[in-house]
């Protein structure tokens, strides 16, 4: 079935991502973004891939630096991660726990992803619930508020969401910060490996 087989290489000595384009899917403007765990998502052909086996970084928008780290501003974007950054993925570097709060590898104010010149608070979940996650996957899914400050007075400038799938047997998180048009149904149809 498949007809065309893309190999994204990444930094040296990091594993690879594999992105495949059936025969279906290459017509209709859409890559098979093949990632760990046996997880496949299907994204449009437009979206451009970078990072490694643990960090991935989908890039959906206008992104001056698109292989620069987690907290990039300016990025529309959103990050599939692996258990590596999860064991430094709460906030202060602890290990992610999705009942902790969460997914912010930072113990200080991080930019806020619209604008750097504003920092970003994070709240308490709006929602926790469960999802699919593809057939037989569930994932925690949560969605916190994000509010983007001003760091010397705390005044709030605008105001994001940051939503995030969790599958914890796969050790796999995807977190996004832009509101990502049609991310949850690319999400919720995942394909698996099995």
């Amino acid at each position: 079935m498949m007809q065309k087989v893309m190999t994204l290489l990444v930094a040296a000595g990091v594993a690879s991502l594999t992105a495949q384009i059936p025969a279906s899917a290459a017509s209709s403007g859409t890559t098979m973004l093949r990632l760990r765990g046996g997880l496949t998502l299907e994204i449009p052909s437009s979206w451009q891939v970078y990072g490694s086996a643990d960090q991935v970084r989908v890039v959906t928008g206008s992104c001056a630096r698109p292989k620069a780290k987690y907290f990039e501003p300016r990025c529309d974007s959103f990050w599939v991660i692996g258990p590596k950054a999860l064991k430094t993925g709460g906030e202060g570097f602890q290990r992610y726990d999705p009942d902790q709060g969460p997914y912010y590898p930072a113990s200080d104010v991080a930019p806020c992803a619209t604008n750097p010149a504003y920092g970003q608070v994070l709240g308490k979940a709006i929602t926790a619930a469960y999802r699919n996650v593809g057939v037989m996957h569930k994932a925690h899914y949560r969605v916190y508020p994000g509010r983007c400050v001003r760091y010397d007075n705390g005044q709030q400038k605008t105001t994001f969401r940051q939503r995030e799938w969790y599958l914890p047997k796969e050790k796999i998180l995807i977190v996004d910060q832009w509101a990502t048009p049609g991310l949850a149904t690319i999400v919720q149809n995942a394909l698996w490996d099995y």
